[in-house]
């Protein structure tokens, strides 16, 4: 159960406060939970501590940050049914994908105590002349100093980790602003991080609103602003002045389906059916837009349509539920506006398209109009259409037709198809065999376009928050 309230983390240190924040049961809409909220004077103590620990955190040793990565991951295996309600609760996550979460966010901080003691230089070869000769360089990676994180409600617990557990392990102290939607999660892992022996001000999570998010985006202190949400990322980038940016803004995904598919159809269908409709399409990488060969297009459609209808809907808490609901009902209003309008536009809905509340059904369309917010933006929901092709080139030139960027998938046993996809497609990533919305937390994560700039995976993010330092030795 979750408590009555939670406090947010100034400086490593639990707060309480006399403004708190209603946190919603998604599908009841009752108060489930009230977390404290800060005000403009903790926001600025958060960054001078995290100032004041920069040079605690650079000194704090790789043994020693792995040792609180791995304290964090074995805490949240004993405490996993508890952060799998609050995020059944808080996000409306149906109880089997916040189980799965859960597993996720334990993986990321392993895989980031891994990394932490791994963060290597090189030695590089300055001979290349005679008058070069005895000297010699190395290079290490550095801390970059106190960092920001936003990040958004439909992942509360692992694109937070995606964020916390590499500054950890690059030596970042960090203030973080979850979703006010889905705040819990968050803070959970702020409480664990508590029970370490990490410098004073090495962390702060503040569940602030929007409108009170400005210093983390333009304060000059921050080296790195780590953004994970919407177009408005943009904006924050131009507000973020020198700091460097990392922005995941999302994606109307594409999943091709070969010709060659026609003897595995069922094991498409069922990767499609979870990649579009898995905790109600909130995902950056849903599937959005299914583009099949004309070979098997009428087979495929039939089977999708079939396997959607069997989709259980309900109350996120129970086991069997496979589809909960969206957010809050003005994100399910949007997406059902833009069905009609796409239905209105020429489109015909295949199956779904009825809405109550923020309860929107799993919705299958076809013939939807090029111009149609449904194919050119990101639903962002239980949505997804069908679109033929013949010839491979179109199908490519198809999944390019958009603004977004982020991962495609393609089924295909074609090897010449999928070379050619991985050259071809304008994304941060394709994968074959599979649908766009499967991702493993150690690899480079991140889009082109309008999906974003940077990359994510804790590597990579690491690579973000720190920078290379030379030391030039010439023998005496």
């Amino acid at each position: 159960m979750l408590r009555k309230t939670y406090p947010y983390y100034l400086a490593s240190r639990p707060q309480t406060s006399k403004q708190m924040l209603d946190v919603r049961d998604k599908f009841s809409g009752k108060v489930a939970t009230r977390v404290a909220v800060p005000d403009a004077k903790a926001t600025e103590k958060a960054i001078a501590a995290a100032v004041q620990a920069a040079k605690p955190m650079r000194e704090f040793k790789p043994w020693a940050r792995q040792a609180v990565l791995q304290h964090c991951a074995a805490r949240f295996v004993e405490r996993r049914d508890e952060l799998a309600e609050a995020l059944c609760i808080e996000a409306g996550k149906p109880i089997k994908d916040a189980a799965g979460e859960v597993t996720r966010l334990i993986e990321t901080f392993r895989i980031a105590a891994e990394e932490s003691v791994r963060i290597n230089g090189e030695t590089l070869n300055l001979e290349l002349a005679a008058r070069l000769d005895g000297y010699h360089g190395y290079t290490r990676r550095v801390p970059i100093g106190p960092v920001s994180f936003i990040t958004p409600f439909n992942f509360p617990l692992n694109l937070v980790a995606h964020k916390v557990a590499p500054a950890l392990a690059a030596g970042c102290p960090f203030v973080l602003k979850p979703s006010e939607k889905t705040p819990i999660g968050a803070l959970v892992i702020g409480e664990v991080l508590a029970e370490t022996d990490l410098p004073r001000g090495a962390f702060s999570i503040l569940p602030l609103d929007g409108a009170h998010a400005a210093p983390l985006v333009e304060d000059e202190r921050f080296k790195l602003l780590s953004f994970t949400g919407g177009q408005v990322g943009w904006q924050l980038k131009a507000r973020a002045g020198r700091k460097k940016v990392t922005l995941e803004l999302g994606g109307n995904a594409a999943c091709v389906v070969d010709a060659d598919q026609g003897p595995k159809l069922d094991k498409v269908v069922a990767r499609l059916i979870f990649g579009a409709f898995y905790q109600s399409g909130q995902s950056c990488i849903g599937v959005q837009r299914i583009y099949a060969h004309a070979d098997v297009y009428d087979a495929l459609k039939r089977k999708l349509v079939a396997a959607t209808r069997k989709l259980k809907s309900g109350d996120p808490k129970d086991g069997s539920v496979f589809l909960g609901p969206m957010i809050d009902e003005a994100a399910a209003e949007r997406l059902h506006g833009w069905i009609l309008e796409a239905k209105k536009g020429g489109g015909k809905i295949l199956c779904g398209g009825r809405r109550s509340g923020n309860m929107l059904e799993a919705t299958l369309m076809e013939n939807v109009p090029a111009d149609a917010k449904a194919n050119r933006m990101e639903a962002f929901g239980p949505f997804a259409l069908l679109a033929p092709f013949r010839k491979f080139d179109e199908a490519i030139a198809m999944v390019n037709d958009s603004d977004y960027g982020l991962q495609a998938g393609i089924f295909t046993d074609s090897l010449d198809h999928a070379m050619r996809a991985w050259s071809e497609l304008e994304q941060g990533g394709v994968i074959v065999n599979d649908i766009p919305s499967f991702r493993v937390d150690n690899m480079p994560y991140g889009g082109v376009k309008l999906s974003g700039l940077g990359r994510e995976g804790v590597r990579y993010a690491i690579e973000d928050m720190s920078e290379v330092r030379l030391m030039v030795m010439r023998e005496s």
